[in-house]
């Protein structure tokens, strides 16, 4: 099954918000063994849906819709859906049955507005919404699909597995597409590709290997179509083995991922102590649903005087070795360990850039420090000239670190370039 995806709204375009929408639709398509052909966002134009719709159709099995189902006058998709299948809009009591039940609690709230979300396009099969009040709607001619979703991202969250892949699995039984995810560590991307020249040679037409770069780590996604879906398990062994002795994880997992299941396993706690990173750790470990029963908290001391007084960080060590030392990367974990009582802590001390550069210690360089029960490591890193890409890798590494001391597996302090 081939599939695209159109996005509507003027916000989109303008940069207002995000188009999560798509990122969300296209992951799942994958997940059901289809494959999304084109991606698309267009404005609130009766003219540019029209034409996204026209283009895709020729293209795709399957087209997925989201945004424009709102009940005010800039919400036109349902309309341009009746007029690009030849229908008309017609009230809809099973929907407006549903509004009721929707609105049960606050009847005063299904106003005229509100009622029209029970008008649409004749031709078209309700897909029942329980997180909102415009409902998804399932088209089919010429033996092609076209489903157009609310764009309320926790609404199309609800509405395409609820309603639409149950339909699309009924539909399509013989998906073949799949993918295997890899984190590769410690490696640029270039070289990573040097490495795995050898091993891309002897792929098939139908897999392909993807690289992924982000600060810190590269994704690699092995893709398999058709009949190579079979020997995606066996190819994925031999990218494992091509990758020796390189530090990766399997899995669609993240770094912060991987440390929050070992936290939570082990029973251990963890607290951050952040310069250079600016709280950008903190973030991370806390944006898995969770978190709170191993992250204590954390500590952003950008001035010399916050290291001194709320990690004791020495006076005389500021002084004689830099901010940016082992000497002050050690201290920093240890005191954050100290003033939280956690298990373990991370500290990260550098300079992310612009300016602050040495010849001694040019931008980029960062020294992170991991305390534990059995003392702690601080290790010296040359990451970017750029600003938001050493603070990328710094945060990333800096959970490698604590997710090794976790596992007991951090070695000696040691420089790394």
């Amino acid at each position: 099954m081939k599939a695209a995806i159109i996005t509507i709204g003027d916000e989109i375009l303008l940069g207002q918000i995000l188009d999560t929408n798509s990122r969300f639709i296209a992951r799942e398509l994958t997940a059901l063994g289809a494959e999304t052909v084109e991606m698309r966002s267009v404005g609130d134009t009766r003219s540019d849906i029209l034409q996204a719709l026209a283009d895709t159709f020729k293209i795709a099995d399957t087209v997925i819709i989201t945004g424009g189902l709102g009940p005010t006058k800039d919400d036109i998709t349902k309309s341009a859906l009746a007029e690009f299948f030849h229908t008309t809009l017609t009230f809809n009591s099973q929907v407006y049955t549903w509004l009721e039940e929707l609105f049960a609690a606050n009847p005063a709230r299904l106003n005229a507005y509100n009622k029209t979300q029970a008008i649409l396009p004749k031709n078209c099969t309700p897909l029942k919404n329980l997180k909102g009040s415009a409902c998804g709607m399932w088209f089919e001619q010429e033996g092609k699909i076209v489903v157009s979703l609310p764009g309320v991202p926790f609404e199309t969250e609800y509405l395409l597995p609820a309603e639409v892949l149950p339909r699309l699995k009924e539909k399509f039984t013989d998906l073949h597409l799949a993918y295997r995810l890899f984190t590769v560590y410690d490696i640029p991307e270039a070289e990573l590709a040097m490495r795995l020249a050898g091993f891309e040679q002897t792929l098939d037409e139908n897999t392909k290997l993807a690289y992924l770069p982000s600060p810190g780590f590269v994704r690699l996604r092995l893709t398999a179509k058709g009949a190579d879906v079979k020997k995606l398990p066996q190819v994925a062994t031999q990218l494992k083995q091509a990758l020796g002795t390189i530090a990766f994880t399997e899995g669609e997992q993240s770094p912060e991922d991987f440390c929050a299941a070992q936290l939570k396993t082990l029973g251990r706690t963890v607290a951050c102590a952040e310069s250079c990173t600016g709280g950008n750790i903190a973030h991370l470990i806390t944006s898995v649903p969770g978190s709170s029963a191993y992250f204590l908290g954390g500590v952003v001391a950008y001035a010399n005087d916050v290291k001194v007084q709320v990690l004791g960080v020495h006076a005389d060590d500021l002084k004689k070795y830099g901010a940016v030392s082992e000497q002050v990367a050690l201290q920093m974990a240890q005191g954050a360990r100290r003033v939280t009582g956690a298990d373990y802590a991370v500290a990260t001390t550098g300079i992310a850039g612009p300016d602050g550069g040495t010849a001694e210690k040019p931008v980029g360089t960062v020294w992170i420090s991991v305390a534990g029960p059995n003392g702690a490591v601080a290790r010296r890193f040359l990451f970017s000239h750029t600003r938001e890409r050493t603070i990328g890798k710094a945060s990333v590494t800096a959970l490698q670190m604590l997710l090794k001391a976790v596992q007991g597996k951090l070695d000696k302090p040691c420089d790394y370039k």
